[in-house]
């Protein structure tokens, strides 16, 4: 955005302003940048101690950790861009929760890590309901948030 005439320039006011103005775009990017780092890591202990927490009190070859984590995540992530949406929430923080903590929290990787391991040790159809309900209820979790967004 350099100014177009270089009496501008010599006022010394614009050049003052656009220096402010970029440092600052800088410098709030590198702390949205940060901020949404941290709620990633955040979100990724929040996953292991929940799925943690439940496969302790629930002994299953169904990973009722992971399920759960995704089905919650995919019921918050819309439940934020529906918030968003109604300029609940502004949009750095749709991106803290959303890219940073959420991302960390869910896991798409793990989700078919571990349906390859229910099919690797014989449980196909396990495997298959795991896959199915995941995507089936995320989808579902999604629209439910979507709509608790929209009526808050």
């Amino acid at each position: 955005m350099a100014p177009d005439d270089t009496r501008e320039w010599q006022s010394g006011a614009f050049c003052v302003t656009f220096i402010l103005r970029e440092v600052f775009l800088s410098m709030a990017s590198f702390i949205l940048l940060g901020a949404i780092g941290l709620a990633g890591a955040l979100g990724a202990v929040a996953r292991y101690l929940l799925s943690r927490f439940i496969a302790e009190r629930v002994p299953s070859p169904f990973p009722l950790g992971t399920f759960i984590i995704n089905i919650s995540g995919a019921f918050l992530i819309g439940l934020v861009f529906a918030l968003t949406t109604k300029k609940v929430l502004a949009p750095p923080t749709q991106s803290i929760i959303a890219t940073g903590f959420m991302g960390g929290f869910t896991t798409f990787s793990t989700l078919n890590w571990e349906t390859v391991q229910l099919g690797r040790s014989g449980y196909t159809t396990l495997g298959s309901l795991y896959l199915g309900g995941t995507y089936a209820l995320g989808l579902c979790a999604v629209i439910l948030g979507i709509l608790l967004g929209q009526v808050l």
